[in-house]
């Protein structure tokens, strides 16, 4: 009877505790948006206007140490194009992003460094408004990779503060005009600060 109940004190104490085992967590983050100049063919000239944005991402620990991340990230920026026949056009657009990376993490105490590295398509999509200035513009959608790295600081067992740099490389968008194709990749630099919940 003694073994039984040990047995069973035993075995419920190890489901309490990989219950409490955090294995996920979902984190809310403020990024900034921050495009090259790219001088593309045909002597097209690409800027863009550098912005602030959000960051959602899910994280599923598969190790102590790896974990596989899901993002979704929103902005608006406005793209300048110059051109011979187009010197100063300009397209405010919507930017998405949808990715997935591999998280590899240390921990030294409350810190927990971290890099990452994944693939994502990034949407480029024109608004209609006072900040475009050209007609017949079609949203862009682009293959790209994502690298990152940066650092998590544990306020409890449920909350952290992290601070990383992601960048994102991806064909620079032509909103569908032919004369504004660069034919060149742009690293779109994406620092981010934010709290993550682990549950």
């Amino acid at each position: 009877m003694k073994n039984t109940m040990l047995l069973g004190v035993l075995m419920l104490s190890a489901a309490v505790g990989y219950g409490q085992e955090s294995r996920q967590d979902l984190s809310f983050s403020g990024t900034g948006i921050f495009g090259p100049t790219i001088h593309g063919a045909a002597n097209v000239k690409q800027t863009s206007t550098d912005a602030l944005g959000l960051l959602l991402s899910y994280r599923y620990m598969l190790t102590p140490r790896s974990a596989l991340e899901l993002n979704y990230g929103f902005a608006q920026n406005s793209q300048k194009y110059a051109t011979s026949f187009e010197p100063n056009a300009r397209i405010h657009a919507r930017q998405q992003e949808l990715s997935a990376a591999y998280v590899y993490s240390l921990n030294f105490k409350r810190f927990s460094p971290f890099a990452e590295i994944g693939v994502g398509t990034m949407v480029f999509t024109s608004i209609l408004d006072q900040g475009t200035n050209l007609l017949g513009t079609k949203g862009t959608k682009g293959i790209g990779g994502l690298a990152g790295a940066g650092v998590a600081y544990e306020l409890s067992p449920s909350f952290d503060i992290r601070v990383e740099y992601r960048g994102f490389l991806v064909k620079a968008p032509n909103f569908g005009q032919s004369n504004f194709s660069t034919n060149r990749y742009e690293v779109i630099s994406m620092p981010a600060i934010g709290v993550a919940y682990h549950f």
